[in-house]
């Protein structure tokens, strides 16, 4: 068979701007970053490419949230530098992990550029500026810096879902977590920008978006009048009706009715809250510092589904931290019984150099301890899961179809209100459209479901 021969259809003028490849790590909140970043090396001149080797400037974009997701820039990093060895390419760290480890990413020129989440701006100068001898470095965080003039370019190709970034770093500094450290205090967005983005996305096709902050609860705009999160949400909601509205991430302490029942007003916003517990244990919490306790927390989730029954709840919990006891991991089994969440995200506790738990508290907990702990806690989960999804069995939702099944190519995925994922055969449909379903049966993690014209 003759070989095939791919021909490169861009644009000429494309084909010869200098190109950009971009690696993100982490939270949703890197994910909008990267597109923040692509918006800016754009308008310098840039094109994006996802074959790195035709590449002239690398970026990955990093997380420092745990260990193990730095460890995984590390290595990633040393195959960047085979690139190097081969060509003359620039090799950036831009976000959490630039932050908070740039003298060792400069050292014996690991890297050309490391730029904070507050440096986007510079990137295009810092990048011509680079030299074998002179790599920049720019990880200063702003008290103003929303990027809330920037329009980003969405790097999700199906065009369905995007995020909004409506607020920037965090003021709770919680004493296990870097996030106050590598993106710096809270600011808020002017929320007519934040309107601005919305209808922007509505115009262009996008059936869904994520509003996002690192404590979506404390947003807070001040300009002649206060407008606090539930403002914020109604709205976004009244603005872009006929787009679905999710937001990510709620603060226990911070959640009030006036957001539970501007939700439970909306159709267009989701019936679903992250609503990250971290522990079950009073002790544990106040050691934390998350500023609430396991009975606030209890009588919020029971507000929550007092006002939206259907009201999904997902979580974020750790074990093994500083000092946890037998009693205090039995205290977060016990709550998560109580609560039944839909789902959650499960950690071992990974300590994190400058922060006040590491500064104070010995990372006392053994690591067999951590993994029987954190392997109790997920098996638990999964059976809450399942209970979960079996109480959706024989009940219909509407979903929004934004992708195919990893396990079958010919069915649709797509989530409900609450967040949870269905899988259905849907002939005629396509993703970005709506399908009425009917669950017929459930596992831990997806609901098996068919349209619901084809059960009548």
């Amino acid at each position: 068979m003759a070989e095939t021969k791919h021909t490169d259809i861009r644009p000429l003028k494309d084909r010869n701007k200098p190109k950009i490849y971009i690696e993100t790590y982490g939270c949703q909140m890197n994910v909008n970053d990267s597109e923040v970043i692509l918006r800016i090396m754009q308008d310098a001149g840039y094109v994006l490419t996802d074959n790195i080797d035709e590449a002239g400037v690398i970026l990955a974009n990093t997380c420092s949230i745990r260990d193990n997701a730095e460890q995984r820039i590390w290595g990633r990093i040393e195959q960047f530098r085979l690139q190097k060895r081969r060509r003359n390419v620039v090799i950036g760290i831009t976000g959490c992990m630039a932050e908070r480890l740039k003298d060792s990413l400069l050292e014996n020129h690991t890297v050309d550029l490391v730029a904070g989440p507050d440096s986007y701006r510079n990137l295009p100068e810092m990048i011509k500026a680079v030299t074998p001898d002179n790599p920049q470095i720019n990880v200063l965080l702003s008290q103003e810096e929303t990027y809330a003039d920037i329009s980003p370019v969405r790097m999700d190709r199906n065009g369905i879902s995007a995020f909004i970034s409506i607020m920037r770093g965090c003021n709770n500094v919680c004493s296990y977590c870097v996030v106050p450290y590598t993106r710096g205090a809270e600011r808020s967005r002017d929320p007519q920008s934040i309107l601005r983005e919305a209808r922007e996305l509505a115009d262009n096709g996008y059936r869904e978006i994520t509003l996002l902050g690192q404590n979506v609860d404390s947003y807070l705009w001040e300009n002649g009048r206060k407008t606090d999160f539930a403002d914020l949400l109604e709205s976004v909601a009244d603005s872009v009706p006929g787009i679905r509205i999710r937001f990510s991430t709620s603060h226990p302490k911070d959640i009030s009715d006036k957001v539970i029942e501007t939700m439970a007003r909306h159709g267009n916003i989701c019936r679903h809250i992250h609503l990250p517990v971290q522990s079950g244990s009073n002790a544990m919490l106040e050691k934390m510092r998350r500023k609430y306790t396991r009975e606030w927390y209890l009588e919020r989730v029971g507000r929550i589904r007092s006002v939206m029954p259907d009201c999904g709840i997902s979580t974020d919990i750790i074990a093994g931290f500083c000092g946890e006891t037998e009693k205090d991991h039995e205290d977060t089994l016990d709550l998560m019984k109580a609560v039944g969440f839909d789902s959650a995200f499960m950690f071992q506790y990974s300590e994190r150099p400058g922060t006040l738990a590491a500064r104070k508290y010995p990372d006392d907990v053994p690591a067999d301890v951590k993994t029987a702990r954190l392997n109790e806690i997920i098996s638990l989960q999964n059976t809450l899961s399942l209970e979960s999804n079996r109480k959706d069995v024989g009940k219909r939702f509407r979903v929004l179809i934004d992708g195919t099944s990893k396990r079958n190519a010919e069915e649709f995925c797509g989530r409900t209100s609450s967040n949870k994922v269905c899988v259905f055969s849907a002939p005629g449909y396509g993703i970005g459209d709506y399908a009425e379903v009917v669950v017929r049966s459930c596992t831990s993690a997806t609901l098996l479901s068919r349209l619901a014209d084809a059960e009548e």
